[in-house]
């Protein structure tokens, strides 16, 4: 099953429709454990990304490129720049493609969880937006049908959410909260939660 520009311009209104719907709750998740304005950062990097979709090129890896550029001059937040190279990376992968694969996303969210490890400095376990992306790509691993990977991958994020949630925080400005953490879900995953679930249609 193959996925094309059209997809790409649906998924960005559902995550657009979704970060708009969830702006208190994300904003009120990132201010108990950092600076309170990630509803913002979510909201305004989305918005950005929906006023240029329908002037996206077909070529994917051009159409994510101009994404991650919208989503940067949004936002200067060290989120917004993680989610910025999360989509390059992608960018890179399908640069000169029209339409790719239900079966690649796995590799796409690996990738883009790997990218942007290395740009936040962090390690998995550490109850960041890393532990999301890496729960969906094991869940998706050797899936091609749109319906099945949509479905594990919503699964996946609930099931991250859930194990990290009785966890302190060691990464990041929240480390600083380590023991209140501890009974919160971190914020960054709660926003992967959603983008997830949002792009799931879920």
């Amino acid at each position: 099953m193959t996925l094309s520009k059209a997809a790409l311009v649906e998924t960005i209104d559902r995550v657009t429709l979704a970060m708009e719907r969830d702006f208190g709750e994300l904003n009120a998740a990132d201010g108990a454990l950092g600076d309170g304005d990630l509803g913002v950062t979510m909201t305004r990097g989305m918005r950005a990304i929906s006023q240029m979709k329908d002037d996206l090129p077909d070529d994917l890896g051009m159409a994510l490129m101009q994404c991650a550029q919208a989503f940067t001059k949004s936002s200067g937040s060290s989120y917004g720049t993680l989610m910025a190279t999360g989509l390059l990376s992608a960018a890179k992968t399908l640069k000169g493609q029209t339409q790719f694969e239900v079966a690649q996303i796995p590799d796409l969210v690996a990738a883009a969880r790997d990218k942007m490890q290395d740009r936040g400095k962090a390690e998995l376990g550490g109850k960041t937006v890393l532990d999301s992306l890496d729960a969906v790509a094991r869940a998706t691993s050797g899936l091609d049908d749109k319906n099945a990977v949509a479905a594990a991958a919503s699964d996946a994020v609930d099931q991250a959410l859930e194990d990290f949630r009785d966890k302190p925080a060691t990464i990041g400005r929240a480390r600083i909260f380590a023991e209140k953490s501890i009974g919160l879900d971190d914020p960054g995953m709660l926003a992967m939660q959603r983008i997830v679930k949002a792009a799931a249609g879920r």
